[in-house]
């Protein structure tokens, strides 16, 4: 291996961990752009779908027309699509601003009455809204500037989407045979490396004030583990364009092209056989010494893609790589707000325990299951069967996430009455009883407040609370007549006391980790086969169409049915101020657990299905190319040569080739 190609390798093996550290941290903040914004979570699955939109610029080429100077051009486009991230943070002229019903008096040791007197004739419920809704209403310029992180991550899908399968297929052209599966399970073991760094660093950045150093920490009321703490979203995207940009320097001082040696083309060879079909094929080195015209490679794709679709493995495998795609984007897209909101953890520990616990157990399944191909010998039916295995077990295994559930959060009016004794359901739900019919309240506001009797009231004025002492998250409110039971006293923030919830989150941890562990053994065998199952001439294509279909099917509906889905669970709805729907503050847990658990198990069951199709058309393919050798004159000796071939083959193939940092897969 010459210098040059090892210089390449690292910066490619530099340009992988960036890209897998931007998009891990795109997840990590899922949920601060969904406060900061005020946007409900099926825009949110458009923002993170809009990466995929991007995605679709890659098209059928030959890795061959690209060079370095390509690659560079391809980061620099990943680093300037971090700036239209970040705009609408360094453009607007509005800092964050809270839902609170808090507010001070000119003399700011003295705090103004959290329950201000309410006229008779104003107490109806009907009455309660109007009066304090729409005040100081002003057109905010970040009501639209969520569309400049959509186009941000529509522009980084364009420049981010061609590294990884022109990277793979640069490689394969001008390493040696021997040595090639080797540097490509190299980079991509680099990338994997990504994920942790990005979902540490934005559990970083959720630590953070959305606008430290520019307002005063002592007067925020809130808390990282609030409904509405927004964290420093953007400084992460500001660190990943450094990196990303950084990554493009090495590539700036590359040649053109890459010489190819000649160990390369002296493995060139005019025929070879495929496991399935036999085909006269030219080696991919040979191809890549040849100057082929973008004319010639129009012409050949239609014949090239009706041949590929005329696979019927293929078109199953593509069916079932489909689902489980939807089932694995969705599930990790809003993994980490299932932690929050379900388990009470605050964005920045989901962040962390994404990144420190999960992405490790995903990393070390895939690259076991490469070893486990290797030690027993795994042939292509080897393969199917362990791969439908490893998922079939960790299905069974996710089954158990519904027992480890927990209750609602107890909230006076909304899911449990006053007294906190009794459950309360949509129709009875009411946040204006006798205590606080003195109050002039909203009842669109939150600004939850826990009573020392262990219920959370949506606001003090809705607790019925007169006075308070202090400022900042030190507040206390006293006199509150709603808070039964009690010393009538009242703390800032939701009541965190759920002992039952805090016993089984670490079971929850440990069963993640299990089958997060199970299910991604089989993610390398389950790549092997695609390969395996198609001509030697078509992989290329058969790849990327792969890529583009699950991009199109998968990666752009998946996060925005899901979102759609996940706000339906919603109890409590934050408000702009000048009317319409933010983000949502409270979740129904139950309807939150059995909708975003029953959808990822219900698309895995459907991919069975087409599993167990795949693997009955598999195993008669397999016994066809049998047939086919025996009546060809083949001896057993040249049978058992043909499946010491194909063994060879899985084990010079990469390790960890279907990891894709962007859907961290097989979580």
């Amino acid at each position: 291996m010459s210098l040059l190609f090892q210089m390449f390798l690292v910066a490619l093996s530099f340009a992988y961990f960036s890209k897998a550290l931007t998009g891990s941290y795109m997840k990590s903040t899922i949920t601060q752009l969904e406060r900061r914004f005020d946007i409900p979570s099926y825009l949110i699955g458009i923002i993170d779908g809009s990466f995929e939109i991007g995605g679709e610029a890659l098209g059928y080429a030959n890795g061959s027309l690209y060079n370095c100077l390509y690659f560079q051009h391809i980061v620099i486009c990943c680093h300037r699509q971090q700036k239209l991230l970040i705009y609408p943070h360094s453009v607007s002229s509005q800092k964050y601003k809270y839902e609170t019903s808090v507010r001070s008096s000119v003399n700011s040791t003295h705090n103004i009455t959290p329950c201000p007197a309410s006229p008779p004739r104003m107490l109806s419920v009907g009455n309660h809204p109007s009066t304090v809704l729409n005040t100081g209403c002003e057109n905010e310029s970040n009501l639209s500037m969520w569309i400049y992180v959509l186009l941000g991550n529509i522009l980084r899908g364009i420049g981010e989407t061609p590294v990884q399968p022109l990277g793979i297929s640069y490689i394969d052209d001008h390493a040696m045979e021997d040595n090639a599966a080797f540097y490509i399970g190299f980079v991509q073991t680099i990338s994997v490396i990504g994920p942790v760094f990005g979902y540490l660093l934005g559990s970083l950045c959720a630590k953070l004030y959305v606008d430290i150093g520019f307002v005063n920490m002592e007067g925020i009321t809130i808390t990282p583990g609030d409904a509405r703490w927004v964290g420093a979203w953007w400084l992460g995207y500001l660190i990943a364009g450094l990196v990303t940009l950084l990554s493009a320097v090495p590539l700036w001082f590359m040649p053109k092209s890459l010489p190819v040696l000649e160990g390369q083309l002296s493995k060139c060879s005019n025929k070879e056989t495929n496991f399935i079909k036999d085909s006269h094929v030219v080696h991919p080195k040979c191809l890549a010494a040849k100057d082929t015209s973008f004319v010639e490679l129009a012409k050949d794709f239609l014949p090239a893609l009706r041949s590929l679709l005329g696979n019927p493995v293929y078109i199953l495998y593509l069916c079932i790589t489909i689902i489980q795609f939807n089932s694995l984007i969705g599930m990790v897209t809003y993994k980490p707000k299932y932690i929050e909101q379900h388990y009470g953890q605050s964005a920045s520990q989901a962040n962390f325990l994404m990144g420190m616990i999960n992405i490790p157990a995903v990393a070390l399944g895939m690259f076991s299951g490469g070893l486990l191909m290797k030690k027993f010998k795994l042939g292509i039916m080897g393969a199917a069967k362990f791969a439908l295995g490893t998922s079939l077990l960790g299905y069974f295994l996710s089954l158990f996430f519904f027992a480890l559930g927990c209750e609602n959060a107890k909230v006076a009016g909304i899911t449990v009455s006053y007294d906190g004794i009794e459950k309360v359901s949509i129709e009875e739900r009411s946040l204006f009883v006798s205590c606080n019919a003195d109050c002039l309240c909203s009842e669109t506001k939150w600004d939850p407040v826990c009573g020392d009797n262990g219920l959370t009231y949506v606001s003090a004025c809705l607790a019925g609370c007169r006075m308070s002492r202090g400022s900042g998250i030190d507040m206390t409110y006293e006199q509150c007549s709603c808070v039964a039971g009690g010393n009538l006293t009242a703390s800032v923030g939701q009541c965190r006391h759920r002992e039952s919830c805090q016993q089984v989150f670490p079971y929850f941890l440990a069963l993640s980790v299990i089958t997060s562990f199970i299910i991604s053994l089989g993610g390398t065998p389950g790549y092997m086969l695609l390969i395996r199952c198609i001509k030697q001439e078509l992989k290329s294509l058969a790849l990327g169409f792969h890529t583009l279909t699950t991009r199109t099917l998968a990666g752009i509906p998946a996060p925005i049915y899901y979102g759609a889905i996940i706000d339906t669970a919603c109890l409590k709805w934050g408000h702009k101020k000048c009317g319409g729907k933010g983000a949502c503050r409270i979740y129904n847990t139950t309807a939150y657990r059995v909708a975003y658990l029953g959808l990822t198990l219900g698309l895995r069951t459907a991919s069975f299905f087409f599993c167990v199709l795949g693997l009955l058309m598999l195993k008669r393919h397999v016994k066809k190319q049998k047939s086919r050798t025996l009546s060809n004159g083949s001896t057993a000796t040249e049978l058992q040569a043909l499946r010491k071939e194909e063994i060879s083959n899985f084990d010079q193939s990469p390790r960890t080739s279907d990891y894709d940092p962007e859907r961290e897969t097989r979580l």
